[in-house]
C-alpha cells in the first residue's frame, strides 16, 4: 500500500504528524501538505500564481498551496504512482454539519475522491489544546484498514470526527448523516492606526441542531463519527417541482 497524507493545518501540525506515523502500519507513507495553515479554504485551487514545493525530509513536502493543491501535486507530480489510499487531516477541529463545504480538510479527500482515489478526512472535535491527536490516529488506522478491506462506492468518501477523549474513553463509532447548525455570522469591523477602516470574517460558536443520527448528535455524546459523503450536490427531490415551473 502507498498512502498519501494531507491536511490544512500545515505541515508541522501535530495532527499530521500522529496521521503519518499511524498509516506507516498499512505500508509506505508520502506526505504533502500545506507549507501554513490552510483553515476554511475549501475546494479552492490555485489558478493565477506558480506553485513552489520544499521538501523538508525524504517523503515529506510542503506546498506553497491549498490542501486541493496539495492533493493534485502528490498525485500528478511528487508521487511515481497514483497512492492507494489518501487520508487528510487529523484536523485540530471538528468538521461537522454544513461545516464541510468550507473546510479545507474534507476539501482534501473530496478530490481525491474526483480522481478515483479512497479518501477520508478525520477531524480532532476540540479547538482547545490536546493531547489525544495519537489516539484519535489509532481511530484513524482501524477505518482506513476497512476502507482498504471493504472498499468504499466509487463516489464516496468518508468525513469522520473523533472525540478528545483518550482511546479508552471513546464510544463505539456511529454512522452518522450530516447535520445542520444555527449559523451566526460575524464581521467585526475597526479603524488602524491611519484612520482605515478593516475587516475581519468570523463567526460566533457555532449552534449545532443536536438530532438524532447527526454527526454533531454522535460527537456530543463521545461516539466516533464516520458520514460517508459524495459529490452530487443535485437537490433530487426538487426535480419534479422544478419541472413544472414555466421558465
Amino acid at each position: 500500500m502507498h498512502i498519501m497524507v494531507t491536511n490544512d493545518d500545515g505541515i508541522h501540525a501535530p495532527g499530521i504528524r500522529a496521521l503519518a506515523e499511524a498509516m506507516k502500519e498499512l505500508g509506505q507513507v508520502t506526505v504533502v501538505a500545506p507549507d501554513r495553515e490552510r483553515s476554511a479554504a475549501g475546494h479552492s485551487l490555485t489558478l493565477h500564481s506558480p506553485l513552489r514545493v520544499f521538501e523538508l525530509h525524504q517523503g515529506w513536502y510542503a506546498v506553497d498551496g491549498t490542501p486541493t493543491d496539495c492533493v493534485n501535486m502528490g498525485i500528478h507530480n511528487l508521487l511515481p504512482n497514483a497512492p492507494d489510499l489518501v487520508v487528510s487531516g487529523i484536523n485540530h477541529g471538528p468538521n461537522l454539519g454544513d461545516d464541510v463545504t468550507y473546510s479545507g480538510t474534507v476539501a482534501a479527500a473530496m478530490e481525491a475522491n474526483l480522481m478515483g482515489i479512497p479518501a477520508i478526512a478525520f477531524s480532532l472535535a476540540t479547538f482547545s489544546h490536546s493531547e489525544n491527536f495519537s489516539d484519535a490516529a489509532q481511530v484513524a488506522l482501524r477505518v482506513a484498514r476497512q476502507v482498504i478491506s471493504n472498499h468504499l462506492p466509487s463516489d464516496t468518501f468518508l468525513n469522520v470526527n473523533i472525540p478528545d477523549q483518550p482511546l479508552a474513553n471513546m464510544l463505539p463509532a456511529m454512522i452518522t448523516r450530516q447535520g445542520k447548525r444555527s449559523f451566526v455570522g460575524k464581521i467585526v469591523d475597526k479603524t488602524d492606526p491611519r484612520g482605515r477602516k478593516y475587516f475581519w470574517i468570523g463567526s460566533e460558536e457555532p449552534d449545532f441542531n443536536d438530532e438524532s443520527g447527526t454527526d454533531f448528535h454522535a460527537i456530543n455524546r463521545q461516539h466516533v463519527s464516520i458520514t460517508p459523503l459524495h459529490l452530487d450536490l443535485t437537490n433530487h427531490e426538487s426535480l419534479k417541482l422544478l419541472a413544472g415551473w414555466s421558465f
